[in-house]
């Protein structure tokens, strides 16, 4: 893992730069597997997920049999782990409801806004090397307590053509019923246009490959809505001397793991602190059962020794990190300065996996820099907020003269004239 000792300022929007793929080729690809599942539906979805999960299958939903049987490959200790923060991320995103308030703007005049459920989504869940069944909780839960009307879950076998029992598990116990045998950008496209078998969705939520990320950008232009723009997953940590070198280098690790196009950022102002993660990374690193992917995430990963705290901070709002670790005893005197990131853990006892799992917060975040300008999926990802208004005569009155001098000014006269129909009227009772 390199170290970069004090970069200059006008360097930091070269290292903040996230490493990019050939966007031309991958549009192109996925463009094309988008309109085959558009026009042949199932039969495309059948053809690619023998084509490139090599399997071929017969049916792509999941049974009742076929949870059932999953259920009891869960062991208790794991169920009771999913449970628990079942638990925690209901309270969280329970505590995000609103409350409708009515708001009289001038005499006559009420205006409110009323949160209204996405009636449709469909939730991607990737189920590769590293079946993520939490991320259905993140998503699953937010959208029960919204009241999404429909929920269709999307997400790949083995090369059985078997659900991970995790999966099924998770997504019975949240309440998921629609769930199908289908990854990819094709289950993209299976959500967005509908199928034989698979409901079209109003919006698609989820993490994914850069398959399913382009899928998702290409079809939010046909109007389907999204989550948010994504990339390789990513941490920024923060740390200072008195920050503990085991604990930052697990935390790095458990980042480069995911995959390697990850990266997994150490900023310090202490060269001590920067050496000994980097003994604490090489020795931990050798013990994982993903080494080898964690290792290609550590290469295009690296270390930047700053001169002070601000500067620290004022690199990680420039990098706009998806988590950003603050491991320090201080981590209060920081919190202040952070302006950009999608989730942020302050001490050296609030590691990422915790967000990521149990907490309660969401971990379903922008990366690839969005930081700046998306938030990460909460309660309002399965909303539509409706606006109302109530006018009444002395409403009109007060507020008729403006408008039609606004509309006028415009050149808008049916506009001008809406109001001055009923002013008239009004004159004449």
């Amino acid at each position: 893992m390199k170290i970069i000792k004090k970069p200059a300022s006008e360097t930091w929007n070269k290292l903040c730069k996230r490493a990019t793929i050939n966007k031309d080729s991958l549009q192109g690809t996925v463009q094309n597997i988008l309109n085959n599942v558009a026009q042949n539906k199932d039969a495309a979805l059948k053809k690619y997920t023998e084509l490139f999960d090599g399997v071929a299958l017969n049916s792509l939903e999941v049974t009742n049999k076929e949870v059932i049987e999953a259920e009891g490959l869960v062991s208790g200790e794991l169920k009771s782990a999913i449970q628990l923060a079942k638990t925690n991320i209901e309270i969280f995103h329970n505590s995000q409801k609103e409350v409708s308030k009515k708001i009289s703007t001038i005499k006559g005049v009420t205006c409110w806004r009323k949160s209204v459920a996405i009636e449709k989504v469909g939730l991607y869940i990737p189920g590769g090397s590293a079946p993520l069944f939490s991320t259905i909780l993140m998503l699953g839960i937010p959208a029960k307590i919204a009241g999404c009307k429909e929920i269709v879950l999307c997400t790949p076998t083995n090369k059985e053509g078997i659900v991970n029992p995790a999966i099924l598990y998770t997504a019975s116990l949240v309440g998921i019923t629609k769930i199908f045998k289908v990854g990819g950008a094709q289950a993209i496209g299976a959500m967005a246009y509908g199928t034989e078998t698979i409901p079209q969705v109003y919006k698609i939520l989820g993490p994914g490959n850069q398959f399913v990320t382009k899928a998702k950008e290409l079809v939010q232009q046909q109007g389907v809505a999204i989550d948010m723009p994504a990339g390789p997953s990513e941490v920024l940590v923060i740390a200072d001397e008195t920050s503990n070198p085991v604990f930052v280098a697990a935390d790095l690790l458990s980042q480069a793991e995911h995959g390697a196009d990850s990266q997994a950022i150490l900023v310090t102002t202490s060269n001590k602190v920067a050496q000994n993660v980097i003994v604490e990374l090489n020795n931990q690193i050798e013990e994982l059962s993903r080494k080898e992917i964690a290792k290609k995430a550590i290469e295009n990963s690296f270390v930047v020794v700053l001169t002070s705290k601000d500067e620290c901070i004022e690199f990680s709002n420039k990098y706009a990190p998806e988590h950003l670790i603050i491991a320090s005893d201080k981590a209060s005197e920081y919190i202040e300065g952070v302006i950009n990131a999608g989730s942020v853990f302050l001490g050296n006892y609030s590691c990422e996996s915790a967000g990521d799992y149990a907490s309660g917060t969401n971990h379903t975040l922008p990366t690839n820099g969005y930081a700046k300008n998306y938030s990460g999926v909460s309660l309002d990802s399965f909303v539509k907020k409706i606006t109302f208004q109530e006018v009444t005569k002395e409403g009109i009155e007060n507020l008729g003269g403006a408008i039609e001098l606004m509309a006028a000014a415009e050149g808008l006269q049916a506009h001008k004239n809406a109001i001055t129909v009923r002013l008239k009227e009004i004159s004449n009772v």
